[in-house]
């Protein structure tokens, strides 16, 4: 590139980031109001912002998880306007994390007990108990690309408001989808680098299924005959299926929290753990929206668990629980229950099946297809902005869904 060339496009650079400067500290046309609870939101302001929505941005499911959320998470809410009318309701959770969330088996204890003294608070918007985009929620008639700069100032004065319970390091707009990609990059003028992550795989539910059985047919028969051949050993191994209604995942919370936990705890990356409460909470608050089934062994033990929640015209197959012994000895339990979240799915009369962003092989088997997840992520401190850059380029590769098709 001729030396001409190379000075005017740093001056250009250096003129976008002067302008970016300005626009990051100047107040927008926008209005905010700030909450802290669901019970102070404007109902009809609320609810006419997320009626389209996830149901992870309704009241309700809010209610419950405000109610009964992870001892080191926060929530906040804000509603923005703009001439006094809303367009846009956000959802973000200011999480406190130890140093050894991260799992270091390779670490010694003397080192392992030093992380757990480092902490970092994170400003979420989105849900660390979901995945999938669940941070906002743009008025029907609002041009998100024009809104995308009044959240990233919701978020700055969020993470302000909440400086008198510390301050806060990161900021992180989780789980955008493909079509949002685009939308999103005017976060870039505000200094938030991609992260992309695992894909969600999800589940496409065909309108004339009316039973599991249907589903099956549909299957070339190698993909049939390999659930078919999970169910026979399932049903040979002694187990049996259960659905519990919410008086029974009450009774059944402390077992279902412990299965949770053998799955939990090994994961690599461990920002919340879940409040026993919230799966029996759930369960009572969304009746027949929310499914519950577990597995017995011979003996009676609950040795799984799975839960499928309705969300508007779909369906997500949400926690998952399994004894990590009996798994390990061949039971193929972790199967059974994917496919028992299918069959909800499918009573449901739900359109999709979301199953989440682990186990992308099993998934792909079943039938469900990926959908590409994005994270954005910014430091307070601008001039540490250059680092997180930096370290995002040596992270390596999310893994990929491998390409299946068996249907016939």
């Amino acid at each position: 590139m001729p030396v001409l060339a190379r000075v005017k496009t740093s001056a250009r650079r250096v003129q976008d980031a002067l302008a970016h400067h300005r626009e990051r500290h100047r107040p927008s046309e926008f209005q905010f109001a700030l909450f802290d609870s669901v019970a102070m939101l404007r109902s009809d302001h609320w609810d006419g912002l997320t009626a389209r929505a996830s149901v992870y941005l309704g009241r309700k499911y809010l209610a419950v998880l405000e109610a009964n959320a992870p001892g080191n998470l926060r929530m906040h809410y804000a509603v923005i306007y703009r001439e006094g009318q809303p367009i846009a309701a956000l959802v973000a959770q200011a999480v406190e994390v130890r140093g050894d969330a991260v799992p270091r088996p390779d670490i010694r204890q003397a080192a392992r007990v030093s992380l757990a003294r480092v902490k970092q608070r994170i400003l979420v918007c989105g849900n660390l108990l979901s995945w999938g985009f669940h941070g906002v929620a743009f008025a029907q008639d609002a041009d998100p690309i024009a809104v995308w700069p009044a959240v990233a100032e919701a978020l700055y004065r969020i993470r302000r408001a909440d400086k008198l319970f510390g301050e806060t390091g990161l900021v992180l707009i989780k789980d955008l989808e493909d079509p949002t990609h685009a939308e999103s990059d005017a976060l870039a003028r505000f200094s938030y680098r991609p992260l992309d992550t695992e894909p969600n795989m999800v589940f496409q539910v065909h309108p004339e299924w009316a039973s599991f059985e249907d589903y099956l047919r549909d299957l070339r028969s190698g993909y049939r005959n390999s659930i078919k051949k999970v169910m026979k050993d399932f049903d040979q191994g002694g187990f049996t299926l259960e659905k519990l209604d919410p008086a029974g995942v009450e009774a059944h919370r402390d077992i279902i929290h412990g299965l949770y936990h053998q799955v939990h705890d090994q994961q690599k990356l461990r920002l919340i753990s879940l409040n026993p409460d919230f799966i029996p909470a759930l369960a009572k608050a969304f009746g027949e929206d929310f499914r519950t089934r577990i597995a017995r062994d011979s003996e009676g033990k609950v040795v799984g668990f799975i839960t499928t929640l309705r969300d508007q015209q779909g369906a997500v197959g949400y926690y998952i629980g399994f004894d990590k012994a009996a798994a390990a000895a061949g039971s193929p339990i972790y199967l059974r229950l994917l496919q028992c979240s299918i069959q909800d799915a499918i009573e449901m009369k739900a359109g999709w099946l979301s199953l989440g962003r682990t186990a992308l092989q099993p998934k792909a088997q079943l039938g469900a297809q990926p959908v590409a997840l994005r994270c954005y992520v910014r430091h307070r401190v601008p001039a540490l902005n250059a680092l997180v850059r930096g370290f995002l380029n040596y992270m390596p590769e999310p893994a990929q869904a491998p390409e299946r098709n068996p249907f016939k």
